[in-house]
């Protein structure tokens, strides 16, 4: 047997314990309660719990609630240069390529999933050599071995599937003897299903199969210089990876009988024999039947009451499986406070919310080392390939050509946040938002990037910087036509303002941009050439032909009192918060009347 065959081995016993935990709450959440606690369910028509899932239930809200992209910027996003702001926002357009081309939008659904049911899930990152990039896979933890240095950095990971051996020797036709143990005594099975090892280190990437001493199927050199996986680990007070529900898979069990237990019961009850005093000698069963007795009160069903600690026991049950997962009643709808204000409500969501906060913040962190993974791995395979790729950065669609040799050129770190005010409600946010930026106490674009809203700040910034020029350039045609009436009253013409002004409107009924516009209508007309003299000009000197005369622009300022003034500042209107914790909107509307 190989030497990996042997270390694979001996991390399999490792965790040993950590697979049976992982495979109970697979076969629970699957509904395979039965095959976990054999002898708990009958064998007949209740051989399944009768009652809801709650743990499947609890980690799909979990997943759908923690299971989002974050924000994707690279390093140096925030640099006061220029230039570094350009080339960085180029590399957080690359990072969002490989997000989108990963489909990372769904996968990390079922990576919040794996991190809740498993504690933990793995993102690996590989080379696409069809299209030329860099790929993130989102792992399955079940099958996936790893280990960290001291420093928590992965130094080896290996992950088991299951192919059938006559697929796997069709993939690898030099090894098919091997792979189907054909000899003397003739061939496997080709649908038998074997066990193949994925091993990663600093040095090396090997496929082998264990079942086969270790036949190694294919082993290349890791040019990385480390493990190309990322791990988002839960918390845990032994370091070891537990999942959610792994102490409440018994409760979920005592849950499951005692429904089993009431519901025998109940069907007892209903059909309890009956109790016919001496005189009824003839039992007629149905609709309408009709029984002739002496003393019909006393024909009845034996009682055969469910006792009440039954119903206790079950309530008990339900808190603490509710308790165990931390799943809020609020969540599905069930709430014993009032909700006139809310506030019972997210006192009640208060954990949960802590939870998906430090499940995005520990999955945050692994998605952003695997995003640098993915830089490094397309600069190392694929450093001269120029590249011509789309995608949405933060909301807003790009086209973008790049190559990784010279865009990245060894800068591969990546910022991942849900946004500092991700945990407040819009209203609030905001408020905040503006509040820190009234004092200065934050840029617009540190705002921009942590508003709970999807947008790219470098876009978005580009685009108000075009607002306010365009509107300055329209204030200022504006204040040109409003100087008309002045230059009437000194004399002048203002026929050339006025083709101007109705030039500038035409163009923008065809759609030219209010720029191209402006610069169109009041171009400079061409100087006309200068024509050569007929005759040497005169030794006593003529007289120099005159200059046309300039018209002239009436002096001083020019004030508008028509123009329409802009809307009040959005600090002006959002101004605080109530004393309740409401975001506070006012404004007011002065119009003067000149005299």
């Amino acid at each position: 047997m190989s030497d990996y065959a042997h270390k694979f081995d001996a991390l399999k016993k490792r965790f040993s314990e950590r697979d049976e935990r992982m495979r109970e709450v697979s076969l629970v959440r699957a509904g395979h309660a039965d095959q976990v606690f054999p002898g708990i369910f009958p064998t007949q028509k209740w051989s399944r719990p009768i009652i809801a899932n709650l743990i499947d239930v609890v980690a799909r809200d979990f997943a759908e609630q923690a299971g989002v992209i974050p924000t994707i910027s690279a390093s140096g996003d925030s640099a006061l240069e220029e230039s570094s702001r350009t080339r960085a926002d180029k590399r957080t357009k690359i990072a969002n390529f490989y997000i989108a081309s990963s489909r990372l939008g769904i996968e990390m659904i079922r990576a919040a999933d794996q991190y809740a049911t498993y504690g933990f899930t793995p993102f690996r990152v590989e080379p696409h050599f069809k299209e030329n990039r860099p790929h993130i896979h989102v792992e399955n933890s079940m099958g996936a071995y790893f280990d960290r240095d001291r420093f928590g950095q992965v130094n080896l990971y290996c992950h088991t599937f299951r192919r059938k051996a006559g697929d796997v020797a069709a993939m690898f036709p030099e090894l098919a003897d091997k792979i189907m143990k054909r000899g003397m005594f003739g061939a496997q099975d080709a649908n038998q299903m074997i066990e193949i090892v994925r091993w990663y280190d600093a040095k090396t990437s090997v496929m082998f199969i264990p079942e086969r001493d270790g036949l190694m199927l294919a082993q290349t050199a890791n040019i990385l210089g480390r493990v190309p996986v990322a791990i988002a680990q839960r918390n845990s007070l032994d370091s070891e990876a537990r999942g959610q529900f792994d102490d409440v898979l018994f409760v979920f069990a005592a849950k499951a009988k005692l429904a089993l237990l009431t519901m025998d019961a109940v069907q007892k009850s209903v059909e309890a024999p009956l109790a016919l005093p001496q005189d009824v000698t003839q039992l007629t069963v149905g609709p309408d039947a009709v029984i002739r007795s002496n003393s019909p009160e006393k024909i009845r069903r034996v009682p055969l009451d469910v006792p009440q600690y039954a119903f206790a026991e079950n309530n008990v049950l339900s808190e603490e499986l509710r308790l165990g997962t931390r799943f809020p009643e609020s969540r599905a709808g069930q709430s014993e406070g009032s909700i006139v204000t809310g506030q019972g409500i997210k006192a009640l969501q208060a954990g949960f919310d802590g939870q998906i906060k430090t499940a995005q913040s520990i999955m945050g962190e692994a998605l952003g080392e695997a995003i640098s993974l993915a830089l490094a791995t397309d600069e190392a395979f694929f450093p001269d390939v120029k590249k011509e790729v789309s995608g949405s950065a933060n909301g807003v669609p790009f086209k973008l050509a790049y190559t990784p040799d010279k865009d990245i050129n060894g800068e591969h770190g990546i910022n991942v946040q849900y946004g500092l005010m991700a945990g407040l409600d819009p209203n609030r946010a905001l408020v905040f938002a503006l509040q820190a930026r009234g004092d200065k106490l934050l840029s617009r674009r540190f705002v921009r990037n942590n508003l709970p809203v999807t947008m790219n700040a470098a876009e978005e910034e580009r685009a108000i910087d075009m607002e306010e020029m365009r509107d300055s350039l329209k204030a200022g045609v504006s204040s040109l036509a409003a100087a008309i009436p002045q230059m009437v009253s000194q004399g002048q013409d203002p026929t050339k303002i006025i083709e101007q002004m109705a030039m500038v409107i035409d163009q923008r009924k065809k759609g030219v941009p209010l720029e191209d516009a402006v610069a169109k209508a009041f171009a400079p007309a061409p100087k006309p050439e200068p024509k050569a003299p007929d005759a040497a000009p005169s030794m006593f000197g003529d007289e120099a032909p005159a200059e046309p005369a300039q018209e002239e622009i009436p002096s001083g300022p020019v004030t508008n009192e028509a123009l329409p003034q802009g809307p009040p500042a959005m600090q002006q209107l959002l101004a605080g918060l109530t004393s309740s914790g409401q975001a506070s909107m006012s404004n007011r509307v002065v119009r003067n009347i000149p005299a």
